[in-house]
């Protein structure tokens, strides 16, 4: 078991991919905001790929295990430490009861780490997934983020610690953390030229755009683009706006959403329909670095790419992360 100190910033029970097969109910994906991390830790502890984990957003997160388990801790480096001594990352160690973890904050990349236990984290499944999705306040642990005195359980775990303690992620395959982070993108459903212009979408893919710090696990809002991004002078019988349209369902997660004149990129709890235009998608295997990315310090830029190469990208990624000889 784990016994929750301080919940810090934001941390919460997330697993991958989600909670799928409902957008049309309502209900977002959620799921970790950095798959690769997560996935990579699950492999170094032996879980599958998808279990849940623990995803610290921000920092200070500390705890205590009740039991004995072999743990491993990834995404950005937050100093954690175990006892007070440095723990490394993308490494499984074994840890004993009474053993406390604890994290400190983000450094200059990166923004969300995980924590993955051998055995997984041992919370309901709802609707197919122990993710939470915090705007619906259901699935994870009580539909919440984690505070102090929660204690969360472990799942059993029924292969030997020796043969997974000491597991090391090769380093060419450790994600690399960015201040400006370049996501691959594909044009549509809403885009050029019934409602945005031919040198809008150019600029879409050409500028570098910061974080807003008015984002979080919904959304993540960008800096506003100009009235002459629009193809429309109105929204027609969307709405007065050009940004506007008749509502349509949001192909999260990764649609930008384009509101007034912010572009708005929904990603793991965002919403699943509404009346504004979307003009291009951030491919699958991207999506973890929008994870990493810290509003009001890091910026994105997106990259034109084409469907063949966003499929091949999401099965080069899936392979990865099901690879055990990463180790």
């Amino acid at each position: 078991m784990l016994k929750v100190i301080n919940g810090g910033i934001e941390t919460l029970v997330e697993d991958w991919p989600g909670r799928l097969g409902y957008l049309s109910k309502g209900m977002s994906a959620s799921g970790a905001m950095d798959n690769v991390s997560l996935g990579l830790a699950n492999i170094l502890v032996g879980n599958k790929p998808g279990e849940a984990g623990i995803e610290i957003t921000g920092g200070f997160f500390e705890a205590e295990f009740t039991e004995d388990h072999v743990i491993a801790v990834s995404g950005t480096d937050m100093q954690p430490k175990l006892n007070d001594i440095s723990i490394p990352l993308f490494e499984s160690i074994q840890v004993n009861s009474g053993d406390k973890i604890q994290f400190s904050h983000i450094g200059k990349v990166g923004f969300r780490s995980y924590l993955a236990v051998a055995g997984g984290i041992d919370v309901p499944v709802y609707l197919g997934s122990k993710s939470t999705c915090v705007f619906g306040s259901y699935g994870g642990f009580e539909g919440r983020v984690l505070k102090a005195g929660d204690e969360v359980k472990i799942g059993e775990f029924s292969v030997d610690s020796d043969k997974v303690v000491g597991n090391k992620i090769k380093p060419d395959v450790v994600p690399e953390y960015q201040n400006e982070i370049v996501l691959r993108a594909m044009p549509g459903p809403n885009t050029s030229p019934d409602y945005v212009t031919e040198e809008g979408m150019e600029l879409l893919f050409s500028r570098t755009s910061k974080i807003q710090h008015t984002s979080n696990r919904s959304a993540y809002r960008m800096e506003e683009l100009p009235d002459s991004f629009y193809a429309r002078s109105d929204g027609g019988v969307g709405g007065s706006h050009p940004s506007n349209i008749v509502d349509h369902a949001y192909a999260i997660r990764g649609t930008l959403n384009i509101c007034g004149n912010t572009p708005i990129l929904l990603i793991a709890d965002g919403p699943t329909l509404g009346g504004y235009i979307c003009p291009i998608h951030v491919i699958n295997a991207d999506l973890w670095k929008v994870g990493q990315g810290a509003p009001g310090r890091d910026y994105f830029k997106f990259e034109l790419v084409t469907q063949e190469e966003a499929v091949s990208a999401r099965h080069t990624q899936n392979d990865i992360l099901s690879d055990r000889s990463l180790l």
